[in-house]
């Protein structure tokens, strides 16, 4: 098994996706129901347990904690299944479009995104919130001024995570 850089994948993207009130016209999102390569309960766990570290590393700097919505996560897995399986390239790719279809069912001031992925790590999990937080575009998401947010982690059959955790703050 290998390990990707993380970092040097981070650092070459140049931050994540921040926007406030977009108003653009966008294409639709890529509908499709991720098949994993690991078992459901272990991605839910996996998907759970970064929930918790970036609330854990939110409380560490005295903000409040997120709570986890299901649809949000559901957008999110559908990228990170798009992204595992090459529908579309590692990063923010149809982001404003994926903002749109949330803002459906929860209107939003403020949306923000962020995306890994790894591979070869015993905790993937852990990896990817620790590359967030030493990314300051990452790291600005991760205490930004929001209440709800959403993970989306999928395996594919090569064994890389990639994993999209979408922030919002709702109006």
């Amino acid at each position: 098994m290998y390990k990707l850089p993380f970092m040097g994948i981070v650092l070459l993207l140049g931050g994540c996706t921040f926007l406030s009130e977009i108003n653009s016209t966008s294409q639709p999102l890529i509908e499709v129901k991720p098949i994993l390569a690991s078992t459901p309960s272990n991605i839910e766990q996996l998907e759970f347990s970064v929930y918790q570290q970036v609330n854990e590393y939110r409380k560490s700097k005295n903000l409040p904690p997120l709570k986890l919505d299901p649809n949000i996560s559901e957008q999110s897995r559908i990228h990170s299944y798009a992204m595992a399986n090459g529908k579309v390239a590692f990063g923010h790719g149809g982001s404003e479009a994926r903002f749109q279809k949330i803002r459906q069912f929860a209107p939003w001031r403020e949306i923000g995104e962020n995306v890994a992925f790894n591979s070869g790590y015993s905790n993937p999990g852990k990896e990817a919130v620790e590359g967030w937080i030493e990314s300051p575009g990452h790291q600005r998401n991760m205490v930004g001024n929001y209440d709800f947010t959403g993970v989306g982690i999928v395996r594919n059959a090569k064994g890389e995570y990639y994993f999209t955790q979408i922030f919002v703050r709702k109006q």
